[in-house]
Formats: C-alpha cells, sequence, structure tokens
C-alpha cells in the first residue's frame, strides 16, 4: 500500500501545482502563467499521473470492423489507462461467442480487470461468472445494463437504451413526425431491439423496424433506399449508429424521399451534416466517457475497493443534439472524443 499511497500524494502534487498555478494567474499580472499553467496541464495528457503498480485492464466489445463509435470508447479508456498506469489491451467481435472466447483468453492470461459489453448477453453470462470466480474484476460498458448486475459486475457505465429510445419517440412527435423506420444494423442485439421499442411507446406515429446487414454499408443504403421509394408516406428514418447515418442520408436522396434522417450517437461527420441540416437530430451517450469511466473505476476498484453507482448503471445519456448544439461540439468531435 506505501506505493499506491505514494502515487496518490504524487497526484495531489500536481494537482496543487495546477491549482496554484491557476490561482496566481488570476492576479493582475497572472494572465501569462494562468496559459502556462494550461498548456502544462495540456503536455501532461497522456502520462501517467499515480504510481500504484502497472495492471493491466482489458476491455472486448461486440464491435464490428470498422465501427468508429469504438474508435470514441477506446479513445477515452486509453487515456484514463495512461494517467492510471494502466497496460489497457482490446479486442471486439461482433459474434457472441467470439466475444466470450476473447474474454476467457484475458481470463487465461490473467489481467487485473475486465471491462465488457452485454450486447448479446446469453453468450456472456457464463465467462463474466468464469471472470468473477477468478477473482478479476468485471465492469459493463453499453450494453447490458439490465443483466450488469445479476451477472456479477461491478457497476454499469452507458446509457438505459430504452429510456433513450423514448427520447427519440419525444423528439420525432415534436418534430412533426407520423411514419418512420427504425433501422437495425445488428441482429440479436438487445440494446438495438430496446432503442426501437422504446421510440415506439412514445411515439405518437407508426414506427416500423427494419433490418439490414450492418456488415455490408452499400446493402445498408439499399435497403433505406428501396423501403422509402416504395412508401413515399415515411417522413423519418432513425439509424441506430453514426456510420449509418450517411448511408441514409444517400439512400433518401437516391429515393427522392423528403423523410427526415436522425441517428443514435455523435462522430464528426454527424457534427457536419446536423450542422448543414442533412440530419435532423442526434442522441449521444457519450462514447468517450464510457471507454474512461470504466478504466477510471477499476483502478479505482483495485486502490481503494471503491464502487459508483450504488449497485445502479452510471448513467452517460441520452442527449439529444441538434443543429444548434453542433457548432459547440465541433472541435471535441474533431478530435474523436465525441
Amino acid at each position: 500500500m506505501a506505493r499506491a499511497r505514494t502515487g496518490v500524494r504524487a497526484l495531489g502534487a500536481v494537482l496543487a501545482a495546477v491549482l496554484g498555478a491557476s490561482l496566481v494567474g488570476c492576479s493582475s499580472t497572472g494572465g501569462k502563467r494562468a496559459e502556462d499553467a494550461r498548456k502544462a496541464a495540456q503536455n501532461a495528457r497522456g502520462k501517467s499521473a499515480v504510481t500504484t503498480p502497472r495492471w493491466t485492464f482489458a476491455m472486448v466489445t461486440h464491435s464490428g470492423d470498422g465501427d468508429t463509435f469504438w474508435d470514441i470508447v477506446q479513445s477515452g479508456a486509453k487515456e484514463a489507462a495512461a494517467k492510471d498506469n494502466i497496460n489497457f489491451l482490446y479486442a471486439h467481435s461482433d459474434e457472441g461467442q467470439q466475444q466470450a472466447q476473447l474474454v476467457d483468453s484475458y481470463i487465461s492470461k490473467k489481467v487485473d480487470a475486465l471491462i465488457v459489453t452485454l450486447a448479446k448477453p446469453d453468450a456472456m453470462k457464463g465467462v463474466v461468472a468464469k471472470a468473477r470466480k477468478a477473482g478479476i474484476p468485471v465492469i459493463t460498458v453499453n450494453s447490458g445494463s439490465e443483466q450488469s448486475k445479476d451477472f456479477g459486475a461491478l457497476t454499469h457505465i452507458g446509457q438505459d437504451e430504452s429510456v433513450a429510445g423514448e427520447a427519440v419517440g419525444d423528439e420525432l412527435d415534436a418534430r412533426g413526425r407520423k411514419k418512420a423506420l427504425c433501422v437495425l444494423h445488428e441482429q440479436g442485439n438487445v440494446g438495438h431491439e430496446q432503442r426501437c421499442a422504446g421510440a415506439k411507446k412514445t411515439f405518437g406515429g407508426r414506427m416500423q423496424n427494419l433490418y439490414v446487414d450492418g456488415t455490408n454499408m452499400p446493402d445498408v443504403q439499399a435497403s433505406i433506399e428501396a423501403k422509402l421509394q416504395a412508401d413515399p408516406s415515411v417522413d423519418a428514418v432513425v439509424t441506430l449508429g453514426a456510420p449509418f447515418a450517411d448511408a441514409a442520408v444517400q439512400a433518401k436522396k437516391s429515393a427522392g424521399s423528403e423523410a427526415e434522417i436522425d441517428t443514435f450517437d455523435l462522430n464528426s461527420k454527424v457534427a457536419a451534416a446536423l450542422k448543414d441540416g442533412s440530419l435532423g437530430f442526434a442522441v449521444d451517450q457519450q462514447p468517450y466517457l464510457q471507454g474512461y469511466e470504466a478504466v477510471d473505476l477499476l483502478w479505482l476498484y483495485k486502490y481503494n475497493a471503491d464502487v459508483l453507482g450504488g449497485g445502479r448503471p452510471v448513467l452517460t445519456g441520452p442527449q439529444i443534439i441538434t443543429e444548434k448544439d453542433a457548432a459547440e461540439l465541433a472541435e471535441y468531435t474533431d478530435r474523436g472524443t465525441r
């Protein structure tokens, strides 16, 4: 514990130094000093702020190849790992059994902690139990808030998918929409089903699910285009991930449709599309925060047996983002943290 206490003292010293510099900067001649302190703090990003042991944390998600949402999650996790002196490992598979096998391989390597998603909870239940039996603490992120506690995870970090869906239904009503498509790009993902079900629950109009192959973007675009051509009364299309929003926009153009395109999740392309009016709104669940907090909370648990949330999920969303918000967020989406 001596090393751990030294790490915390070191962190306190860093924070005190930054705070002290900031206070000096408040004096009549301190403007430059405050700016220097800000730059020093910025330069410290990515450097360990503690001297606790070099623990290894592994994250295994249900991401498919090329899904930029998970790049943002990893960005947050890696930054927290650098700060907390953590060796961070990452693997993914959109197939439930393969995801479970990846987790099992990390258990065999005796990692110090695990971060997993539960998009396909039945496939993951056994391996999460195996991790807990091996004494490896687990935090779930993004999907699986309803199963997380029952599976033995310390806590869950993400948005409540049903609540997020309900927010979409309310927003569609506020925009006067009457008939919507909810585009599901990964069959078997319980979180996606919950989003569409939540939207149907609060939407005063009609909503229909459209299943597409999310690993084949031309197929996604063609499927949406065909649906819009077949039914011109559709006035809203909701995609469940930022990479699929652009495909929906292109499908709308090809079909000659007047439907509004809306999406879950945020990235630089979505922010730009909100700004130019190509998209109506986006539902942000702050993926950077999910990755960052998962690593940080596991470090706190390993160091001090801290658990955040009191047994309830730690919510990072939903937040409805519209054109008026896009400019403010552009700086963060451009750097890959929103």
